[in-house]
């Protein structure tokens, strides 16, 4: 596994026939800035819930700090240090 503090591993979801999310990786290391850009329904609140546990991927892993998260629950992943905030329109 790399040093990477956030990690997405050819990650997918699909909701009934619907790919939300296909093969999406990502790497975050100690230092970087990255951004998520694509138009409405490109998947990218999609990749957000995925990172956080408030969904399963269907498909690939996430890691945080190293430690796989998928099926742990956002509360447990948030104590990893890994949380998101909602936009107060």
């Amino acid at each position: 596994m790399s040093d990477a503090l956030l990690a997405a591993k050819k990650v997918s979801i699909r909701f009934g026939g619907l790919k939300a999310l296909t093969d999406f990786d990502l790497e975050i290391r100690k230092g970087d800035l990255k951004g998520l850009i694509g138009p409405n329904g490109a998947g990218k609140t999609t990749a957000f819930n995925v990172l956080t546990g408030v969904y399963l991927p269907t498909e690939g892993d996430v890691f945080v700090g190293g430690e796989r998260v998928n099926g742990k629950r956002p509360h447990q992943i948030n104590r990893l240090g890994l949380a998101r905030t909602f936009q107060n329109i």
